[in-house]
């Protein structure tokens, strides 16, 4: 990997600040986008289906995002992405047609598995004098600030101004991005290196090389999977049961993030090694309950409570590695589920270094 430049102080804390835009962002379009299928189709699966179109290409894409974020130069490769997904969100606000909603929605969802592939892979790249463990602690806390932030936004833009107003917004975080990667004053140029053969499964491959890593995370996945199938049902649950409406499942969600950032800055820490996979399997578990108690007690702020208690699995068990691939080969680690093993540090005590 080249890098051309050199990376400036201000640099890193301006890709942590995309990135947590760009989560924000993320959250703000498909909050939006959920209340209007669900506005349009008066039932759970249109919302089931925006969901899918939005995240299916990240899931199908995400091997072959990361051979191109390792081979074009990054920050103009995330600046052209982040504009075309600006037209694409501009578009999608306008979007009447159930169909041509989701189509959108999908191509969005692709730009969406370049630009995250792309902003982890600048990383190393702006950290400059710290560690890589200290820069992405910095650039995870945003990230996760972004998933406070943006259900709640989401939820609060729709009930104002439709999802038109969602998704202008959401398209103005893109134009930021774009800004932002062209301003950096670094450049990120992959190369191979001599011999090398780059395949789609790098990726993967380079997660489950740690055997005890791959079966929690197996595990955990098993888990992420029904817990992201039960969430159209979430926001039917919120509006037609609990009777709250547009902001309502914003607050959940906003909720269930809080839990996240809680669990990934205190209880984490506090995890010893060898206990990692005990409470990685008890942390699935609690998520688990936090998903089955909330419908006992038809009552929405019980619901938020039991969400937060319950996300707290996520991240409970996530411990910062010390080893990341190549530069050169941060892309496809990324899309491998890397970025999942860096747990955020307050951004507090970073501004104190």
């Amino acid at each position: 990997m080249v890098t051309a430049g050199h990376a400036r102080p201000r640099d890193l804390w301006l890709v942590a600040g995309s990135i947590g835009l760009s989560a924000a962002g993320d959250f703000i379009a498909i909050i939006g986008l959920a209340l209007q299928a669900n506005d349009m189709q008066g039932e759970g699966i249109g919302v089931a289906a925006v969901f899918i179109a939005l995240w299916a290409p990240v899931a199908l894409l995400s091997g072959y995002v990361g051979l191109i974020v390792d081979r074009f130069e990054t920050t103009r490769l995330l600046a052209t992405v982040s504009v075309f997904q600006a037209v694409v969100a501009v578009a999608l606000a306008f979007t009447s047609p159930f169909g041509l909603l989701l189509l959108l929605t999908a191509v969005l969802g692709a730009g969406v598995a370049v630009t995250q592939s792309a902003e982890f892979a600048l990383v190393p790249a702006v950290s400059g004098e710290r560690s890589i463990q200290s820069a992405n602690g910095i650039v995870e806390t945003a990230r996760y600030i972004g998933f406070a932030v943006g259900p709640l936004a989401g939820g609060a833009l729709t009930a104002l101004g439709g999802v038109q107003l969602a998704m202008i917004v959401d398209a103005g975080t893109f134009v930021v991005v774009a800004v932002v990667a062209l301003t950096l004053g670094v450049r990120r140029h992959p190369e191979p290196t001599h011999g090398e053969h780059r395949r789609a499964r790098d990726g993967i491959s380079f997660l489950f090389e740690d055997r005890l890593l791959a079966l929690v995370m197996a595990v955990a996945t098993v888990s992420l999977l029904f817990m992201s199938a039960s969430i159209p049902a979430d926001l039917v649950y919120v509006q037609d049961v609990l009777g709250v409406r547009d902001i309502g499942i914003g607050i959940v969600l906003t909720g269930w993030t809080v839990g996240m950032v809680l669990a990934a800055n205190f209880l984490s820490p506090r995890i010893a090694v060898s206990a990692l996979a005990t409470a990685g399997f008890a942390a699935v578990a609690v998520q688990g309950l936090g998903k089955a108690l909330a419908p006992l007690w038809l009552v929405f702020w019980f619901m938020v409570v039991c969400y937060i208690v319950g996300a707290m699995r996520d991240h409970a068990c996530i411990r910062k590695r010390d080893r990341l691939p190549d530069d050169s080969g941060c892309g496809r680690a990324h899309v491998g589920g890397q970025s999942r093993l860096h747990r955020p540090q307050p951004v507090v005590r970073e501004m104190r270094r």
